[in-house]
């Protein structure tokens, strides 16, 4: 693992312009093949430490996906998770609330959906849209989504505190890129159950999002749950750099199997 290329993804907690510092069209001197090839290693090497993490049962990891639309959400899951035991990674995609959920406060759905010891959780969305598409849209009051940033470090300190790293990716994608992949969808006729024309209105408020994301990030990237700004005009980069930060938030928690039950060891089976 090359720490720079970690350092250089990690959004710093005291970031004045976490997006402006971070260009969605990085490619960090890769080729296209190159990080193919990467990208198999490093999954290959996280199939293990997950596997030590599932079999350790005493922590957790959450990772946390945020972006615009188009910017590869679920193509990040696949490229990226695919292929570990699913015994041991649930993915969460959070929509719009409904039911059950609008009576009880924003994060008692996300609570719910936290990994259990030994487990990865990956979230597609999160918390962070109570901060987000409420604020743009401003479906509740200033004065009462600006309180939700302490809400949300609070919460997740007490996840970290109680065992569950948190890394949070932001899927950095530019206009321009947005509109080549939407535009894609409508004329790809086997893409176009992916195309909501909704989306053009949420494109329209583009401005709003960026400075919503930017403050969100800014507020909430502390050192017990970072930010990573994931470039994401290419495909390619962005998954081997979302495979690399993986890759190294598991190594760094260093998981072992755990010793195995007295007089196992020398046993034969009959």
């Amino acid at each position: 693992m090359t720490p720079s290329i970690i350092d250089a993804l990690r959004v710093a907690p005291d970031s004045a312009h976490p997006l402006r510092d971070h260009r969605s069209d990085e490619e960090f001197g890769w080729t296209k093949e190159e990080t193919v090839l990467e990208t198999a290693a490093l999954k290959a090497e996280l199939d293990d430490l997950q596997r030590r993490l599932y079999a350790e049962h005493t922590r957790s990891v959450l990772f946390v996906l945020q972006a615009m639309d188009a910017a590869g959400k679920d193509g990040t899951v696949r490229a990226v998770f695919s292929g570990l035991n699913p015994a041991g990674v649930r993915v969460t995609s959070f929509k719009a609330p409904t039911g059950a959920e609008l009576e009880h406060d924003y994060l008692w759905r996300c609570h719910a959906s936290t990994p259990r010891n030994g487990e990865i959780a990956v979230w597609n969305r999160s918390h962070y849209e109570d901060v987000l598409v409420v604020r743009v849209k401003e479906l509740v009051a200033r004065a009462r989504w600006k309180k939700r940033y302490g809400h949300i470090r609070d919460f997740e300190r007490m996840l970290s505190d109680e065992g569950t790293t948190i890394v949070k990716l932001f899927l950095h994608i530019s206009k321009d890129e947005q509109r080549e992949r939407l535009q894609r969808r409508v004329d790809d006729p086997t893409d176009r159950w992916k195309f909501n024309p909704a989306d053009l209105g949420e494109r329209d408020r583009w401005d709003a999002y960026m400075k919503a994301f930017s403050d969100a990030i800014r507020e909430t990237s502390t050192p017990n749950a970072p930010w990573y700004a994931i470039p994401a005009d290419r495909k390619w980069v962005r998954n081997l750099a979302v495979a690399k930060v993986v890759h190294h938030t598991l190594h760094s928690l260093k998981p072992r199997y755990p010793a195995p039950p007295d007089g196992i060891v020398g046993t034969v089976v009959r």
